[in-house]
């Protein structure tokens, strides 16, 4: 489980006092937190956590328990229940700009699939300002569905038949996911694009799958290439903390990659088993 929150210590390593250690050095890992905006009944919170080397491992919001309370049954429009959330103001991490945590309790289109209650939860990699210029309509329509190289968005995704939304843009949707064949939507996730650049990574989770106080954790698809450097997720997760009485939402195992359009894979097991043995 992540400790969302938890405040930054440092520690410092070794048999001897620090100043009497030139080798000795301080850990920084922990977690940072971020902003924190009221949610229903309770909170939810933005944070990064980072290894002892000061590199991000993950980032991602917190709900206090509450915070499935209290919550708007009906809304006029989408985005009228959206809370922003910067990232800590310490932690530079490239592509991420900051967060959204949107509540849409009609769901959305398409209908009969994504019209349940839930939450979305938009890490962005564009700037809020551009966000501002995302308006979805007349000539900007054309620029928000524009496609980004094929390389940029994971194999099999699609952009489906949808318009782009307002302030965030194009959406982009696995056909594979359960939720299009012929399954309840519980959980998914989404990539998001605006002028043919990427704009977001997006889990979305319903309010009834959180009411399960879930321990989930599924592995995220990847490009075959980065047109931005930075650290990217390997993974996302939905946990409840009893202890804490606190859901948490997070990309995990970021890791960094090369951008302008630098191929990266990553490693699993299978890819050292087919590895062709070294000449002796």
């Amino acid at each position: 489980m992540l400790a969302a929150g938890l405040l930054l210590t440092t520690v410092t390593v070794g048999a001897r006092p620090a100043s009497a250690c030139d080798e000795c050095k301080a850990s920084k890992a922990g977690t940072k937190l971020g902003d924190m905006a009221i949610l229903g009944n309770g909170t939810v919170r933005s944070w990064v956590t980072l290894d002892e080397a000061g590199k991000p491992t993950a980032l991602g919001v917190t709900l206090s328990e509450t915070a499935l309370t209290g919550l708007p049954a009906k809304m006029q429009r989408m985005g009228e229940m959206e809370k922003t959330l910067s990232l800590p103001k310490t932690v530079a991490l490239a592509p991420f700009d900051h967060i959204t945590l949107d509540w849409n309790p009609q769901g959305h289109e398409p209908s009969g699939v994504y019209d349940l209650p839930h939450f979305d939860i938009h890490f962005y990699t564009v700037s809020r300002d551009v966000r501002s210029r995302i308006t979805a309509t007349g000539q900007n329509v054309s620029t928000a569905q524009k496609q980004p190289d094929a390389r940029f968005i994971p194999a099999g995704y699609i952009l489906p038949p949808i318009p782009p939304v307002p302030y965030m843009g194009a959406h982009w949707i696995d056909p594979k996911s359960p939720e299009f064949n012929k399954q309840p939507f519980t959980y998914t996730f989404l990539y998001g694009t605006y002028n043919g650049r990427q704009a977001f990574w997006e889990p979305m989770i319903t309010k009834a799958f959180l009411e399960t106080n879930p321990d989930l954790t599924v592995p995220v698809a990847q490009p075959a290439a980065y047109e931005t450097a930075g650290y990217y997720p390997t993974r996302y997760s939905v946990k409840y903390d009893a202890a804490r009485k606190e859901y948490t939402i997070a990309l995990e195992g970021l890791t960094y990659r090369g951008g302008a359009g630098t191929a990266t894979r990553v490693k699993t097991a299978a890819n050292h088993r087919k590895a062709a043995p070294r000449r002796k």
